[in-house]
């Protein structure tokens, strides 16, 4: 019989089969992230705690480390 040959393919360490965005960083998370930057269905948003600004009584905010963003989880089912 006349067998075809099979698929070889392999993937990368660490492929995804979600659509959109990066790898991941490996970047350290902030306290208010809830996954690293990249993270396919995840996005940067303002923070919650310092509005923004970065700066919470004077000092750096510790929940976006004064970045002033946090990146979570978006969509969702």
């Amino acid at each position: 019989m006349n067998e075809q040959p099979r698929s070889t393919a392999t993937t990368s360490p660490g492929a995804s089969d979600q659509p959109g965005g990066s790898m991941p960083t490996g970047a350290p998370l902030s306290p208010g992230d809830e996954a690293p930057e990249g993270t396919p269905g995840t996005g940067l948003t303002v923070c919650r705690r310092c509005g923004g600004s970065g700066r919470v009584g004077g000092q750096a905010c510790p929940e976006c480390e004064g970045t002033g963003q946090v990146n979570v989880g978006i969509g969702g089912a």
